[in-house]
């Protein structure tokens, strides 16, 4: 009776650039978003230079991994759904700006976290929201903190980031 040598099974583990790619940094401060202003320019690194006298050259500012995917969601955030239909993209963005004026009331609140849902579930790199909760910021009374917990695909450490909603408007309760 021969004996069969079994296949080996090959396990690749990919890093997180790999998995969440790598874009030009748009933002940047990812835990405050205080660069928030719309037209901001794009960022821009020193590389360095080895072995030269000359002065190092500047590049664009990229971002990779997990913070590639939080930057992405934020943008994808701080974008109103349609504002990107002349490029080919009429789904992308999220509603969150229509809570600009509005009360910060509970059902404000309750909207940022539908808005904000909505818009993880149009991310083809999330795998599962594991939650969102929005509050009010006790510093700010015109912020919305909403807070994210995450499942990305091939990943198994979860994402957790807080972004602030600025609804401008009156305080409610």
């Amino acid at each position: 009776m021969s004996r069969r040598a079994r296949p080996r099974m090959l396990t690749v583990v990919a890093s997180a650039a790999e998995l969440f790619g790598a874009d030009l940094r748009l933002l940047g401060n990812l835990e405050r978003q205080s660069d928030r202003d719309r037209g901001s320019d794009l960022f821009v690194a020193k590389r360095p230079v080895t072995g030269s006298a000359q002065s190092d050259p500047i590049d664009l500012e990229t971002i990779a991994g997990r913070d590639n995917l939080q930057h992405a969601l934020l943008l994808r955030f701080m974008t109103r759904v349609g504002e990107l239909a002349v490029l080919g993209h009429p789904d992308y963005g999220s509603r969150l700006s229509e809570l600009i004026g509005e009360l910060n009331d509970d059902t404000r609140r309750n909207l940022a976290k539908l808005y904000t849902l909505e818009a993880l579930q149009a991310e083809p790199r999330v795998a599962k929201v594991i939650s969102v909760t929005a509050t009010q910021n006790a510093a700010d009374r015109t912020r919305v903190d909403v807070n994210v917990k995450l499942q990305a695909i091939d990943s198994p450490t979860p994402l957790n980031f807080v972004f602030g909603v600025y609804t401008g408007g009156a305080v409610g309760p």
